[in-house]
């Protein structure tokens, strides 16, 4: 429900009592309805938490610095800003929020997981049944990944879905961390053919931190947390006609599985490496097919505010 230019108010309190109103009330009649309603919200709440926590200028600039310091490093091989909004678990909310289906649906698309800071635009295009890999050892480590990419109603294949993978070396490092690893290694794109199946090798995904040299770090620190993750591969899926589907593919046996510093973790894309029996280019086999949700022509136009992600600007 959309919020005009009254709000509730909230609890007594010693300051000004009229003060975050007339802040929501400087909203301009042009202002759309969905900016109006975002902005009276956003403002009642930093204005009640500023409040309740009697907050200092020195502990506001603070807070300031540590976005402005996330701004500056952050470019089109780091977003450090996004990887805040994963330390606090916002991006993973919002994402369940954005996706999330009805409790009674009988099958759903395949679970979504956050972007996370690394994606990069324009990664290789590959054929079918290539590698990833290049310019590391990949002992102990190689993955046959294949599957199937169908409508998760109907359960079609789907021609012409992107896959869109990405991940870290043995060494925890995505490339553009690593001067030692080629450029845009250990990441590529596949369409699928009119079969919807898709199959690649890549590395069997390790634990690893978060960058902690920078803003995000320096948040965990005060929050006496810690920064790994639990071995995983990226993967952006779209496709003509379909929602796109952001996501991750945990390994069950990882360690931090259960303590993802990102809060990313769902049961659905948790999986297990197999030992490959056959494939002697394989140490491991991964099965995993991937189901999308189509939209028809009458919410197509939401696509831009429901089915987009950004990294460095990108748009899905």
């Amino acid at each position: 429900m959309a919020l005009n230019n009254t709000s509730v108010p909230s609890k007594a309190h010693k300051y000004d009592p009229n003060f975050t109103q007339r802040v929501i009330n400087a909203t301009g009649p042009k202002a759309t309805p969905r900016v109006r309603q975002l902005t009276a919200s956003l403002v009642q709440h930093i204005h009640d938490f500023a409040r309740e926590n009697e907050l200092t200028i020195d502990e506001w600039m603070a807070g300031l610095d540590l976005m402005n310091e996330a701004g500056r490093m952050s470019d089109d091989r780091r977003n450090e800003s996004q990887l805040l909004s994963d330390i606090l678990g916002l991006e993973t909310l919002v994402d369940e929020i954005t996706f999330k289906l009805a409790a009674d649906a009988q099958d759903e698309p395949t679970s979504t997981a956050i972007l996370g800071p690394f994606w990069r635009k324009d990664a290789p295009l590959k054929q079918m049944g290539d590698t990833i890999v290049s310019g590391i050892d990949e002992a102990g480590h190689r993955t046959w990944m294949h599957g199937i990419v169908t409508d998760f109603k109907t359960g079609e294949p789907i021609e012409g879905a992107v896959l869109d993978v990405w991940h870290t070396a043995p060494n925890g490092l995505y490339e553009q961390q690593d001067p030692d690893q080629p450029d845009m290694n250990l990441r590529g794109r596949f369409t699928t053919g009119k079969d919807g199946k898709y199959n690649f090798y890549c590395l069997k995904p390790v634990p690893y931190p978060i960058p902690y040299d920078g803003a995000g770090g320096r948040l965990l620190k005060a929050l006496d947390r810690h920064p790994f993750r639990p071995a995983h591969i990226h993967f952006i899926i779209t496709a003509p006609g379909y929602k796109p589907i952001v996501t991750q593919i945990f390994d069950s046996k990882s360690k931090y599985i259960n303590d993802d510093s990102v809060f990313a973790v769902k049961d659905s894309l948790v999986v297990d490496f197999i030992p490959s029996q056959k494939d002697p280019k394989a140490d491991f086999d991964l099965p995993y097919s991937f189901k999308l949700a189509s939209y028809d022509d009458a919410n197509k136009h939401t696509l831009a505010g429901t089915t987009e992600k950004s990294a460095a600007g990108v748009k899905l």
